[in-house]
């Protein structure tokens, strides 16, 4: 048996796609005999959010901790990290595996202040990434990368575009480094039945200008338009701009064909609408695109960042990011494709060979227990 671990994960914000990462990996580390737990935010999150902790709760051997960490730089931030070190240096793990930019500097920092000894991994799930090298955040952030390299153990990187991204606005890293898909479990393979009355399209994510949903109301209000078709769409998340969003529903005359819900299950949510749409402005590798797509679920996609790896011979379908018209004329060509169920079925084989929760925690193991 491999030597059980003490692996803490730490990152800022507890809401999805990476949640749903450190859930994912955190199962199958507690399956696999080591104990685990989690540091993260106080302040993110809601209802949704707390039922997931519930249901991970009992595989949380070394707690639950959640202390204030505030979403742009602040002096609040060394009260956060000091906080950070203390529980680390309580807990005494094996391992900090941190994530995304405001993680990856508690966990990597705190880990350091606490205990040298400690090992420790760092996944920027896009974060950082998504910054203008040439700002002052950009700046800061990308020299607190580089001088964190130095504190870390290996750089774990969900998608190749994630790597490339890294190497041009960091620098080639004076740390290990590796390329750990992400990966999603046998049942999630499985095809998801539409609902009676099930919708066109359907937006599921977070309500923020990154994920793109103004881009995706403003192609349905074209689509619309274009076609005369009476579509429909289910507009599905939570977010910081959820009132922006709803206002430009009105806006457009969007109120008596899109409807919203809060956050869900993708897979309850796959239900309610034929189509998926991904709008995103940037990601990294979204868990979205893969679990619709696994779901056997007809999609509309950008081309951005890590999505391109996933549709992999089928990225010419992609379509260009911030282009409103264009998604529009990709939406209408797959509404009128009646072959698009049958070929969202060979998408979904296509991906079993690549992306594996079991092959994905695997990986990140063998990482940890290199010396």
């Amino acid at each position: 048996m491999t030597k059980s671990l003490k692996i803490i994960h730490c990152f800022r914000s507890p809401v999805g796609g990476i949640f749903r990462h450190v859930r994912d990996l955190l199962g199958e580390q507690a399956k696999a005999g080591h104990q685990v737990g989690i540091i993260c935010d106080s302040s993110t999150g809601g209802a949704y959010e707390d039922k997931l902790f519930e249901d991970i709760a009992p595989l949380l051997s070394l707690g639950l901790h959640r202390i204030p960490m505030v979403r742009s730089i602040a002096p609040r931030d060394i009260m956060a990290l000091l906080k950070t070190r203390s529980l680390i240096k309580d807990l005494n793990p094996d391992v900090v595996h941190s994530h995304s930019a405001k993680g990856g500097v508690y966990g990597r920092m705190g880990a350091y202040l606490a205990n040298k000894s400690i090992k420790t991994f760092y996944c920027p799930h896009g974060g950082a990434m998504h910054y203008d090298a040439g700002s002052a955040k950009g700046k800061i952030f990308f020299a607190a990368e580089r001088f964190l390299e130095r504190t870390t153990s290996s750089l774990v990187f969900v998608s190749d575009y994630e790597r490339n991204a890294y190497h041009e606005k960091v620098g080639t890293p004076r740390c290990p480094e590796a390329i750990v898909y992400n990966g999603i479990s046998p049942e999630e393979f499985l095809p998801v039945p539409l609902e009676a009355n099930a919708a066109d399209f359907l937006y599921i994510g977070m309500k923020r200008d990154l994920k793109g949903p103004d881009i995706f109301l403003d192609a349905l209000k074209i689509a619309r338009d274009k076609s005369g078709k009476e579509l429909t769409a289910w507009f599905v998340g939570d977010g910081p701009d959820e009132a922006k969003y709803d206002e430009q529903i009105r806006q457009l005359s969007l109120q008596d064909c899109v409807q919203t819900r809060n956050a869900m299950p993708a897979r309850e949510a796959f239900a309610l609408a034929d189509i998926v749409v991904v709008p995103s402005r940037a990601e990294s590798l979204p868990y979205l695109v893969l679990e619709a797509l696994a779901a056997q679920k007809p999609m509309v996609a950008v081309d951005v960042g890590g999505i391109p790896e996933i549709f992999d011979t089928r990225k010419d379908r992609l379509v260009p990011t911030e282009n409103p018209e264009a998604m529009a004329e990709a939406m209408l060509k797959l509404h009128e494709n009646k072959e698009r169920h049958t070929e969202a079925a060979l998408m979904a084989e296509d991906l079993k060979r690549k992306f594996s929760l079991k092959t994905m925690s695997g990986d990140v193991e063998s990482l940890y227990l290199q010396d």
